[in-house]
């Protein structure tokens, strides 16, 4: 399908796919992430570093949506898709605790974001139902 969103979207984020280790501390590009912004629908991409300490680990999701920021100053995303070498399938490609957390606080409106957790089947969460009850959702009232 030409007009497939998420087709897309892999295709953008699977460029970025080559693991390596960049110095003998740091690997990176072994997981890779597209967002897509909610204002201009441009799709930006980004990739995992993680360097022995953990500390200073940058996950593919948020590089991404950094990327967006950078490029247009936008914050709220639509979509998201992360994965490794394959397409995410069975619930797989969720962003993890801090990501999840970086995007609530991000922008209100990510709580709407759709996560493909399924590739093929096109199955997609959205964030707010990963962080029910979050706890900044006072603040931003």
């Amino acid at each position: 399908m030409a007009d497939d969103i998420w087709q897309k979207m892999y295709e953008a984020a699977k460029k970025e796919y080559h693991p390596e280790m960049i110095s003998p501390f740091y690997k990176a590009h072994h997981v890779v992430a597209a967002v897509q912004s909610a204002e201009t629908g441009k799709i930006y991409t980004g990739f995992c570093i993680e360097g022995a300490s953990g500390v200073m680990d940058l996950c593919a999701e948020r590089v991404a949506a950094l990327n967006m920021y950078i490029n247009e100053r936008n914050r709220i995303i639509s979509r998201m898709i992360a994965f490794r070498a394959e397409p995410p399938k069975e619930n797989g490609g969720m962003p993890c605790g801090a990501c999840r957390e970086y995007f609530m606080q991000f922008a209100y409106e990510n709580r709407n974001m759709e996560i493909i957790t399924d590739f093929k089947s096109r199955k997609i969460v959205k964030l707010k139902d990963l962080i029910p009850n979050w706890w900044g959702d006072k603040r931003y009232r």
